[in-house]
């Protein structure tokens, strides 16, 4: 199996607390990885430390097959906490703002606003969207450049009904045109729509990894690593 993004004993100390603790995960190409686990169990943490925003103290990130660098980045479309967009501007100015960033063109900036449906935002200012709508304008930069892998912390927050199934769909198309999607969620059921594979971190060790099948029960398999982990500290 070919794998887009690997990790080999990666380890972030802050304050002499190991936060991360060996975590060797493989996300497979054109895929999308659930990455699972409770507060504070390191989702975040990994995320960040997987697109540069954190530098690891041990470790190694493999990013298609070549060992992580700068350049990585250009690969990398990225959605962490908070959008970075700016309330006084529309979304298509914010978008151009990210583009010129990129060095993608005003083409690029229309294709992806059309793909999440936010084209006919016009003259509104981002200060007056509602939370979904800026998740979405987040995602949509995330999306700039047509990355090869698309990291996407709690994209659900803020969406209602019809714009969790609109977000089913694009990572849907996403994996389709051979983008992979790591996306971390505390939704287990939404997980189990979208990911085919889930990795499972607790007290920031990964301690399960494999392929969701149909008839998978995940919310089963997460409460049995949980109280594993938790009984291996009583």
């Amino acid at each position: 199996m070919d794998y887009i993004l690997e990790t080999r004993g990666l380890t972030k100390k802050i304050k002499d607390e190991n936060i991360i603790k060996g975590i060797s995960l493989k996300v497979p190409k054109g895929e999308t990885y659930g990455l699972l686990g409770p507060n504070g169990a390191g989702k975040s943490t990994t995320m960040k430390l997987l697109c540069g925003l954190l530098k690891a103290s041990s470790g190694e990130i493999i990013f298609d097959g070549k060992k992580w660098s700068k350049d990585t980045l250009n690969k990398i479309g990225v959605l962490i906490e908070n959008p970075a967009i700016y309330g006084n501007l529309t979304a298509r100015e914010n978008m151009k703002i990210h583009a010129c960033m990129l060095g993608v063109s005003e083409n690029e900036v229309k294709r992806v606003l059309t793909l999440l449906k936010m084209d006919k935002t016009g003259k509104k200012k981002v200060s007056n969207f509602s939370l979904g709508m800026k998740q979405r304008l987040g995602i949509a930069i995330a999306l700039l450049g047509n990355p090869s892998l698309v990291i996407l912390d709690e994209p659900t927050n803020g969406l209602d009904p019809i714009g969790i199934q609109e977000l089913r769909d694009l990572i849907k198309r996403l994996n389709e045109s051979g983008i992979t999607v790591l996306v971390s969620s505390h939704n287990l059921a939404e997980i189990q729509h979208i990911a085919s594979y889930v990795g499972i971190i607790i007290n920031g060790k990964l301690k399960y990894e494999g392929k969701v099948n149909n008839n998978d029960n995940l919310e089963n398999i997460f409460m049995n690593v949980t109280r594993e982990e938790e009984y291996s500290y009583v």
